[in-house]
């Protein structure tokens, strides 16, 4: 008699003498099969066993305690998934670029001490925003490892941060010099005038569409996407002029040359090659308009409250960041004017 012979099929003999047929992939649970090999009631089994999805277990990322199995677990906890999804999707990527240059991945978490993580930052001491950026991520590791338990100290504590350099903040002249080279009607200078006049990050600019934009026009609605902050803006005389013959497309109110939408890098880009081709000085990129936007509204009189209700701050230390530009020869005719209005106790007599 032939014996027939299944994948995947093995058998047992019970305490009664039976044998007992099971199907089984590797790593698998077992799956019983009733009757004999060759029975239609067995073949029915398997054929439904072998037709269902394998269940094999989830391969972990890296051996238990490294780094590689930190961020897996990272990537999967509270702390990573309750961030805004552009952060997610940066945090993610400066991660893994600081795993791969620095070949951490399968070293220990509780090896992981000061001496390595001065080294990595000296690495980066040429630019001192990476270096800032890598210490940063790795407080955030060590932070996650000490809940996990998996270290008792965190060796990032009281290491510091390199200083760095700002963003410049655009000049009036620069942004003269920027819209005399792009007409109205430009998308170079519809986006320039949606930066500038908003106070908002490209991202943001990127996003704004016109059904946003109040029935009467004079209004736009932004959610930041940075931030998740709702802002309701008046829109400047300057940018409705820039508006007022602009296509009022369907979606977006910048779109490419294709009728779609720009994305975040497509839209920084745009404006990288705009003030290029304007002859700024490198030194000018896009931020810096967010910043010139802050430096406008404190030189008007603005106060940190008005100005982060355009710019969405929530810190307004931050605002005083932003707006450490602001003219200070303005700022200084202020100042002595008020010098100016009060009599100083030796001006009270003339001198004879």
């Amino acid at each position: 008699m032939s014996r027939i012979r299944l994948r995947y099929v093995d058998h047992f003999t019970d305490r009664h003498g039976t044998v007992r047929y099971y199907f089984r992939r590797p790593g698998g649970k077992r799956t019983p099969l009733p009757g004999l090999p060759g029975s239609e009631a067995f073949m029915a089994a398997y054929a439904a066993a072998m037709g269902a999805p394998e269940n094999k277990p989830a391969k972990q990322r890296g051996e238990q305690g490294t780094f590689d199995r930190l961020v897996a677990l990272y990537y999967e906890s509270a702390e990573f998934k309750t961030l805004k999804a552009p952060t997610q999707r940066a945090y993610r990527l400066a991660i893994e670029r600081l795993l791969m240059l620095e070949k951490m991945g399968p070293r220990p978490v509780r090896g992981f001490n000061r001496t390595i993580i001065k080294g990595i930052m000296a690495k980066r001491v040429a630019t001192p925003s990476a270096a800032n950026d890598a210490l940063k991520k790795l407080r955030i590791l060590m932070k996650f490892a000490l809940d996990l338990g998996w270290r008792d100290t965190d060796p990032t504590l009281r290491i510091s941060k390199f200083k760095e350099g700002e963003h410049h903040t655009w000049t009036d002249e620069e942004i003269e010099r920027f819209e005399a080279h792009w007409p109205i009607g430009s998308v170079q200078r519809t986006a320039f005038a949606l930066l500038l006049f908003t106070g908002q990050r490209v991202s943001d600019v990127a996003a704004m569409s016109w059904k946003d934009v109040s029935l009467d026009g004079q209004r736009i609605r932004v959610t930041q996407e940075k931030t998740g902050t709702k802002l309701d803006l008046a829109l400047h005389d300057d940018l409705l002029h820039v508006l007022a013959d602009w296509p009022k497309w369907e979606h977006a109110i910048l779109q490419t040359s294709w009728k779609r939408p720009f994305s975040v890098k497509g839209l920084g880009n745009k404006m990288a090659d705009a003030i290029g081709a304007a002859g700024l000085p490198d030194e000018c990129v896009t931020h810096g308009l967010r910043k010139a936007a802050a430096r406008r509204l404190a030189e008007a009189g603005c106060t940190a409250h008005e100005i982060a209700s355009i710019t969405g701050h929530r810190s307004l230390a931050e605002v005083e960041r932003y707006t450490r530009a602001a003219g200070q020869r303005i700022l200084n005719d202020a100042a002595t004017l008020k010098l100016a209005s009060r009599r100083l106790p030796n001006q009270t007599q003339e001198t004879p």
